[in-house]
């Protein structure tokens, strides 16, 4: 597994997929939250906070994330690699588990320098530390937690076709609505109970909690759960060959 870890990682720095994600990435949060006027803006808000940045990230990760996953299993299926790949003496948990690793690694490597943001951002408090470090470090935690489910979404996706523009598409539409669409939908919902439970599926409902600095234990099985979900999907559509 870790070969093939390595081996994936390589290829995404070979080309210009992950220097791209990483750029993109930091110039879009280094923009609203530093130069582009409004309420995103540190600057302007008069507060030392990085709550814009723990908002902007997950509608970017939105989409950089399915670009990046999109490749791992639909390419391989358009260029015939697949069936080598799987007549190598590895586990099918294991090559999921690799194109998993090397996702996220790439997603990992672009949060780290907004560590950045942190320290610049603790450095304009009055007086100078003067934020909310729980809530930050939760929301950081949060943000890490986020991005793997995004990366297991991007694999399942990508293993349901050969087409990377497809798999693309298939994550977004997921993505988006787990995120975003569950939450909507919980507030539209005419009973309590139903409320609570749609909202209870939604990643951002979730994300949220954790933001506030508290690391609750139902938020963390919530993530942990919606990883492994994804990530046996993805483990079964490639079993499915053998039916």
């Amino acid at each position: 597994m870790f070969a093939l870890f390595k081996k994936d990682l390589a290829g995404f720095f070979s080309s210009i997929t992950a220097y791209l994600v990483i750029i993109v990435f930091l110039a879009l949060t280094g923009l609203f939250m530093w130069i582009v006027p409004g309420d995103s803006n540190i600057l302007e808000s008069g507060y030392a906070t990085l709550d814009s940045f723990f908002t902007i990230a997950p509608w970017v990760f939105m989409f950089l994330i399915p670009a990046v996953s999109m490749r791992q299993f639909a390419d391989e299926k358009r260029l015939g690699t697949i069936e080598l790949l799987l007549t190598r003496p590895i586990s099918d948990t294991s090559i999921v588990w690799a194109k998993f690793l090397s996702t996220f690694s790439i997603v990992v490597i672009a949060i780290l320098p907004t560590f950045i943001y942190f320290i610049s951002t603790y450095k304009l408090g009055n007086p100078v530390g003067n934020m909310d470090m729980g809530g930050t470090w939760g929301s950081y935690i949060g943000l890490f937690l986020l991005a793997a489910t995004y990366a297991s979404i991007g694999i399942f996706s990508s293993s349901l076709t050969d087409n990377q523009v497809v798999s693309f598409i298939i994550a977004l539409v997921l993505t988006f609505t787990i995120y975003y669409g569950l939450d909507k939908i919980s507030s539209m919902s005419t009973t309590g109970s139903n409320e609570l439970f749609i909202q209870q599926l939604s990643i951002s409902s979730h994300y949220q909690s954790i933001s506030r600095g508290v690391l609750d234990t139902r938020d963390l099985v919530y993530f942990i759960s919606a990883i492994l979900i994804f990530l046996s999907l993805t483990r079964l559509k490639l079993q499915s060959r053998k039916w």
